[in-house]
Protein backbone atom coordinates (compact mmCIF):
# COMPACT_ATOMS: atom_id res chain seq x y z
CA UNK A 1 0.00 0.00 0.00
CA UNK A 2 0.98 3.86 -0.56
CA UNK A 3 0.08 6.84 0.39
CA UNK A 4 -0.94 9.61 -1.96
CA UNK A 5 1.48 12.29 -1.99
CA UNK A 6 -0.63 15.91 -1.99
CA UNK A 7 1.53 16.72 -5.45
CA UNK A 8 0.54 13.63 -6.84
CA UNK A 9 -3.63 13.52 -6.12
CA UNK A 10 -4.27 15.63 -9.40
CA UNK A 11 -3.40 12.76 -11.34
CA UNK A 12 -4.61 10.47 -8.59
CA UNK A 13 -8.10 11.36 -9.19
CA UNK A 14 -7.80 11.45 -12.68
CA UNK A 15 -6.91 7.62 -12.53
CA UNK A 16 -9.84 7.49 -10.06
CA UNK A 17 -12.39 9.01 -12.54
CA UNK A 18 -11.17 6.49 -15.42
CA UNK A 19 -11.62 3.43 -14.09
CA UNK A 20 -15.16 4.68 -12.13
CA UNK A 21 -16.26 5.05 -15.60
CA UNK A 22 -15.79 1.71 -16.76
CA UNK A 23 -17.99 0.79 -13.81
CA UNK A 24 -21.53 1.19 -15.09
CA UNK A 25 -23.04 1.27 -11.30
CA UNK A 26 -21.43 1.20 -7.97
CA UNK A 27 -22.93 0.64 -4.63
CA UNK A 28 -23.72 3.35 -2.04
CA UNK A 29 -23.76 2.52 1.87
CA UNK A 30 -25.38 4.71 4.33
CA UNK A 31 -26.74 4.49 7.85
CA UNK A 32 -30.17 4.24 9.03
CA UNK A 33 -30.53 4.40 12.90
CA UNK A 34 -27.80 1.71 13.49
CA UNK A 35 -27.96 -0.44 10.26
CA UNK A 36 -26.30 -0.24 7.15
CA UNK A 37 -27.93 0.04 4.04
CA UNK A 38 -26.70 -0.24 0.91
CA UNK A 39 -27.96 0.66 -2.92
CA UNK A 40 -26.96 0.74 -6.14
CA UNK A 41 -26.14 4.46 -7.22
CA UNK A 42 -24.43 6.13 -10.52
CA UNK A 43 -22.07 8.79 -9.28
CA UNK A 44 -20.02 11.26 -11.52
CA UNK A 45 -16.80 12.40 -10.54
CA UNK A 46 -16.36 16.25 -10.64
CA UNK A 47 -12.58 16.84 -9.85
CA UNK A 48 -12.58 15.82 -6.30
CA UNK A 49 -16.11 15.69 -5.77
CA UNK A 50 -18.73 12.56 -6.52
CA UNK A 51 -22.18 13.53 -7.93
CA UNK A 52 -25.37 11.66 -7.86
CA UNK A 53 -29.14 12.29 -7.79
CA UNK A 54 -32.06 11.07 -5.88
CA UNK A 55 -35.46 12.44 -4.86
CA UNK A 56 -35.72 14.72 -1.50
CA UNK A 57 -37.92 12.19 -0.17
CA UNK A 58 -35.91 9.04 -0.75
CA UNK A 59 -34.87 6.37 1.80
CA UNK A 60 -30.79 7.78 1.16
CA UNK A 61 -31.56 11.05 1.66
CA UNK A 62 -33.40 10.86 5.08
CA UNK A 63 -30.92 8.70 5.63
CA UNK A 64 -28.12 11.16 4.43
CA UNK A 65 -29.22 13.85 6.15
CA UNK A 66 -29.78 12.47 9.37
CA UNK A 67 -25.91 10.65 9.37
CA UNK A 68 -24.48 11.64 6.23
CA UNK A 69 -21.77 9.49 6.39
CA UNK A 70 -21.11 7.04 3.16
CA UNK A 71 -18.83 4.89 1.68
CA UNK A 72 -19.28 4.29 -2.18
CA UNK A 73 -17.48 0.96 -3.92
CA UNK A 74 -16.35 0.95 -7.58
CA UNK A 75 -15.89 -2.50 -8.87
CA UNK A 76 -14.81 -2.54 -12.55
CA UNK A 77 -15.13 -6.28 -13.57
CA UNK A 78 -12.05 -8.72 -15.63
CA UNK A 79 -9.98 -8.31 -17.07
CA UNK A 80 -9.34 -4.33 -15.46
CA UNK A 81 -10.70 -6.17 -12.07
CA UNK A 82 -10.20 -2.60 -10.35
CA UNK A 83 -11.47 -1.98 -6.82
CA UNK A 84 -12.23 2.16 -5.95
CA UNK A 85 -13.64 2.74 -2.14
CA UNK A 86 -14.32 6.29 -1.21
CA UNK A 87 -15.19 7.38 2.29
CA UNK A 88 -17.02 10.42 2.65
CA UNK A 89 -19.54 13.04 3.72
CA UNK A 90 -22.81 13.51 2.24
CA UNK A 91 -24.01 17.05 1.31
CA UNK A 92 -27.73 17.07 0.39
CA UNK A 93 -27.60 20.36 -2.45
CA UNK A 94 -31.06 22.53 -2.59
CA UNK A 95 -29.19 25.34 -3.47
CA UNK A 96 -29.87 26.87 -7.38
CA UNK A 97 -26.46 27.04 -8.53
CA UNK A 98 -25.42 23.19 -6.80
CA UNK A 99 -28.10 21.97 -8.65
CA UNK A 100 -27.09 23.22 -11.69
CA UNK A 101 -23.93 22.33 -11.52
CA UNK A 102 -24.89 18.70 -10.56
CA UNK A 103 -27.43 18.83 -13.99
CA UNK A 104 -24.39 19.91 -16.00
CA UNK A 105 -21.83 17.24 -14.53
CA UNK A 106 -24.38 14.25 -13.87
CA UNK A 107 -23.24 12.16 -16.68
CA UNK A 108 -26.32 9.94 -18.03
CA UNK A 109 -29.54 11.69 -18.24
CA UNK A 110 -31.24 12.59 -15.68
CA UNK A 111 -34.40 13.18 -17.22
CA UNK A 112 -34.91 8.92 -17.91
CA UNK A 113 -35.51 9.08 -13.92
CA UNK A 114 -38.38 11.90 -13.87
CA UNK A 115 -36.27 14.69 -13.26
CA UNK A 116 -37.08 17.66 -16.06
CA UNK A 117 -34.15 20.02 -15.43
CA UNK A 118 -31.98 21.37 -12.27
CA UNK A 119 -35.67 23.56 -11.12
CA UNK A 120 -37.21 20.58 -10.38
CA UNK A 121 -38.33 20.36 -7.00
CA UNK A 122 -37.80 16.25 -6.85
CA UNK A 123 -34.30 16.49 -8.32
CA UNK A 124 -31.81 16.53 -5.29
CA UNK A 125 -27.91 16.52 -6.12
CA UNK A 126 -25.85 14.71 -3.45
CA UNK A 127 -22.30 15.74 -3.19
CA UNK A 128 -20.18 13.24 -1.60
CA UNK A 129 -17.03 15.29 -0.18
CA UNK A 130 -14.30 12.39 0.00
CA UNK A 131 -12.29 12.19 3.15
CA UNK A 132 -10.65 8.98 1.81
CA UNK A 133 -10.05 7.09 -1.59
CA UNK A 134 -8.32 3.99 -2.29
CA UNK A 135 -7.64 2.92 -5.70
CA UNK A 136 -6.54 -0.58 -6.03
CA UNK A 137 -6.96 -3.56 -8.36
CA UNK A 138 -7.71 -7.44 -7.02
CA UNK A 139 -9.75 -6.64 -4.20
CA UNK A 140 -6.61 -4.38 -2.77
CA UNK A 141 -4.50 -7.03 -3.26
CA UNK A 142 -2.33 -5.24 -5.98
CA UNK A 143 -1.17 -1.63 -6.67
CA UNK A 144 -2.92 -0.21 -3.58
CA UNK A 145 -2.89 3.78 -3.10
CA UNK A 146 -5.07 5.74 -0.65
CA UNK A 147 -5.29 9.52 -0.75
CA UNK A 148 -6.65 11.38 2.56
CA UNK A 149 -8.06 14.67 2.82
CA UNK A 150 -5.92 17.32 4.46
Amino acid sequence: MSSVKASDADAFFKEVEAASKKAIWCALATVAGHQPRVRMVHPTWDGRVLWFATGPESPKARQMAENPSVDIQFQVAPPDFIHIMVRGRAELCSAPEDKQRAWEVIDYDLTEFGSTGPDDPNFLPVRIVPQRVELSEMFGSANRRIWRAG
